[in-house]
């Protein structure tokens, strides 16, 4: 696939006949590609116009009899041919042309789209970096019912760029899975869409609306489409009618205080035909310094119905998980699951589970494993299946064993003071500096070279922003 896209050998036609229907422009390359569609598709008419009338003129030339021989098959044949040049003279007007567009539109509009059951149902969040195939399946083991994979830029993906079309890859585990694609254009969108939609095994496909990063929102993409609401539902119109798997949206409850618009959004896009709506409860200037709003996510999912909604934000206990049922449909877990990934067990058991140092060392092993499995045993593979565990360290020492905890449950955003643990692992385990991920990083991994560097790329979780070589 990545090679055909490189070599621009993948065209893609049903994007191109729905904004053609609807009279929207789009780059001169793709009106190349329609100009030549449509002349096969009227020569192929012509064609077959041709041979209906040849057909014809045999059949009422056997009725009739040839009275006077070759002058009877003359003058049928001068007739024919008249015919048949005056057909193909005849050109396709605009208007005819746009018809033809437009009915091959409306039968993809009719076309029967998959459905999916999620209401009720525990969603791991698609987490850029930590959310990578390894760790899903480490969610999976734990009770996740739905995943989905790191946000990937719509124009990598169609370039054909090879990391991107890495962060589509399902494993057999993940029963229900979904990709998450980033992008400001709606041609672009639907092209990633059909791409997909065609080679992809996935149950539906995501659009972004809520990363806050400022290389995605200074693009136009990610939250910044929050604030251009007809863009965002004409964005979201062509990936719903190009596409035969469902498609939902990802956003937050607006960019700041003053521009909360997540109720008005939900409103316009459930008439898109979107399959369902997270709403995370914050906005983009807010991004996580502040507790989730629910009180506001309820009032988004009142707007959506009857479009199921998934409300994201600060869930760390099956006590938040209960909590937070009385808003929404169903809840989307983030940062919760990386700081402790069996809150899934947790929550369908409603018990808390006290990890030992033991049992969350296991659980690194067979992160180890599946990472290598993923990425390969050689030198690269094994630096960034640690880098990757890093990463993921940054968040789960956060975690407070419940034997330690004087109240529960334990909330997302309150910090403990340093303590001890009940072992010197469980000691390590908690240490907020990066220096102390390496050394238990190299427990499975081996030994770092002296001039080894880690960055946290989400450097508020660490203590130590840099770490040079092993402590």
């Amino acid at each position: 696939i990545q090679l055909k896209l490189r070599a621009k050998q993948i065209w893609f036609k049903r994007s191109y006949e729905y904004f053609e229907a609807n009279g929207i422009e789009f780059s001169n390359e793709l009106k190349t590609h329609l100009k030549r569609t449509l002349s096969k598709r009227v020569k192929t008419d012509d064609s077959v116009i041709d041979s209906e009338k040849n057909n014809n003129n045999e059949n009422l030339s056997k009725n009739n009899g040839c009275v006077n021989g070759d002058a009877s098959k003359n003058g049928g044949k001068a007739e024919v041919d008249s015919q048949s040049k005056d057909e193909k003279e005849h050109k396709l007007t605009a208007q005819e042309v746009y018809d033809q567009v437009r009915e091959d539109y409306y039968c993809l509009q009719t076309k029967p789209k998959k459905t999916l059951d999620l209401r009720g149902k525990l969603f791991l969040s698609p987490l850029t970096t930590v959310g990578n195939l390894p760790f899903r399946r480490i969610c999976k083991e734990y009770g996740a019912d739905i995943t989905c994979g790191e946000m990937a830029m719509c124009e990598e993906l169609v370039q054909g760029q090879m990391s991107e079309w890495a962060l589509l890859k399902r494993h057999h585990s993940e029963e229900i899975f979904g990709v998450q694609i980033c992008g400001n254009q709606s041609v672009m969108t639907a092209k990633t869409c059909e791409l997909i939609n065609s080679e992809c095994d996935v149950d539906f496909i995501d659009l972004n609306v809520g990363c806050p990063i400022d290389l995605v929102f200074n693009r136009g993409a990610g939250s910044a489409l929050m604030d251009r609401a007809t863009k965002l539902e004409q964005i979201l119109t062509a990936m719903v009618q190009v596409s035969d798997i469902p498609i939902s949206v990802k956003m937050r409850i607006g960019t700041s205080e003053s521009k909360l618009t997540g109720i008005s959004l939900c409103e316009r896009l459930k008439k898109t035909g979107i399959s369902h709506i997270t709403v995370h409860g914050r906005t983009r200037q807010q991004r996580y310094t502040r507790m989730a709003d629910w009180e506001y996510i309820n009032k988004c999912k009142e707007a959506a119905d009857p479009v199921i909604l998934f409300g994201n934000g600060d869930i760390l206990s099956y006590e938040d998980y209960n909590q937070a049922q009385k808003f929404t449909d169903s809840v989307m877990i983030g940062r919760g699951a990386l700081i402790k990934p069996w809150i899934f067990k947790e929550i369908k058991e409603q018990k808390h589970m006290d990890m030992s140092s033991s049992e969350r060392i296991e659980m690194l092993k067979k992160f180890t494993r599946y990472g290598l499995e993923h990425w390969g045993t050689d030198t690269s593979g094994v630096e960034k299946t640690r880098r990757f565990m890093l990463e993921w360290m940054s968040f789960l020492y956060r975690y407070i064993p419940v034997g330690v905890l004087e109240v529960l449950p334990q909330k997302i955003n309150e910090r403990p003071p340093y303590y001890h643990g009940r072992d010197e692992m469980e000691t390590l385990m908690c240490s907020g500096n990066c220096r102390d991920w390496v050394k238990l990083s190299e427990l499975f991994l081996g030994k770092v070279p002296d001039d080894y560097n880690f960055i946290p790329k989400h450097a508020a979780n660490s203590y130590s922003k840099v770490v040079s070589g092993s402590a």
